[in-house]
């Protein structure tokens, strides 16, 4: 069944049965309705709701909880896997007795998140349930995406000790813009949890807030894994750091040896060089003499270096 940009059910008997806005009486029926940002506003004074105007003054990449009179406001927002500049997309929540409300940009994501649930034949659903259900399905990947992430890593550790010449200061630089991402993300959903359990308007039973409690525990562990993740990713660093160090190291070690061959040489150039007669230049051999000897010290440093492994 297609998503459509504005959808209304009525909670009837445990089931969701769809309804024309125009049919929709609030007189001790509940209503779930899935709309858009600019369809908020048209609908608050038909629900009793009402937007705080400190709300949408708050930076849009902020998750909220808002317990206002007869009604909880909520503002979440999807994970972010990847590097982006943009606010990512948020889903508002209006939750009261009789009435639980999602609002987002296209009146979608909600429904998509929560996706066969909200016509599950076999679900006894009420307005908690389905608030549950829509947290639970919120994180529901984000396991096996970090397990992605993990092995991204992982194939980049790998790449450096093995010696993959590449730059690969770019790759580490995204990873740890993406685990601060998330990190932000997982912080800020465990205020909004931390809020709801203090159920200041008393819009939750005792059941929703045990699964409140349980649920924030997941994010917990979840979290802890993405501050896992990121110091893997320090570690990585620190082990491309080790390796550029290593092949300065091995660079130097090379020129240190040739200049250590090449200072006898010097020496018995500038021995040779001075302005001064010397016996053995009346000597028809001393040439080839003094070219042999500078060939043997050239031989006796290569295999000195060689056999204490300089080089």
């Amino acid at each position: 069944m297609g998503i459509r940009a504005k959808m209304f059910y009525e909670l009837k008997n445990g089931k969701l049965i769809k309804v024309d806005f125009d049919a929709v009486t609030y007189n001790h029926r509940q209503y779930v309705a899935f709309i858009k940002n600019t369809q908020r506003e048209d609908l608050f004074q038909s629900f009793g709701l009402s937007e705080n105007q400190n709300t949408t003054k708050q930076e849009r990449n902020f998750m909220i909880f808002e317990s206002h009179t007869s009604f909880d406001y909520i503002r979440l927002n999807k994970p972010s896997y990847t590097v982006s500049h943009d606010s990512p997309d948020s889903v508002h929540i209006y939750f009261k007795r009789g009435i639980l409300l999602f609002a987002d940009k296209n009146g979608t994501a909600a429904a998509e998140i929560l996706g066969d649930h909200i016509l599950n034949e076999n679900l006894d659903l009420s307005l908690e349930r389905l608030l549950m259900l829509f947290f639970e399905r919120l994180t529901f990947d984000d396991t096996e995406l970090l397990e992605t992430v993990e092995q991204e890593i992982f194939e980049l550790e790998n790449a450096i000790l093995t010696s993959v010449k590449r730059n690969f200061v770019p790759e580490i630089i995204s990873l740890r813009r993406r685990l601060m991402s998330l990190k932000r993300h997982y912080e800020q959903l465990l205020d909004v949890l931390d809020l709801l359990q203090e159920n200041q308007n008393g819009l939750f039973s005792d059941n929703a807030i045990r699964f409140f409690k349980i649920f924030s525990s997941r994010v917990d562990r979840i979290y802890r894994v993405v501050l896992n993740l990121r110091d893997y990713v320090t570690q990585v660093r620190e082990s491309l750091q080790a390796e550029v160090d290593i092949g300065l190291n091995k660079i130097m070690k090379i020129f240190t040896a040739i200049t250590a061959i090449f200072l006898p040489l010097t020496l018995i150039v500038g021995w040779y060089g001075m302005n001064f007669d010397m016996p053995e230049y009346r000597y028809v051999v001393s040439y080839p003499l003094v070219a042999i000897l500078c060939v043997a010290v050239i031989i006796l440093c290569l295999v000195y270096f060689k056999k204490h492994k300089w080089f």
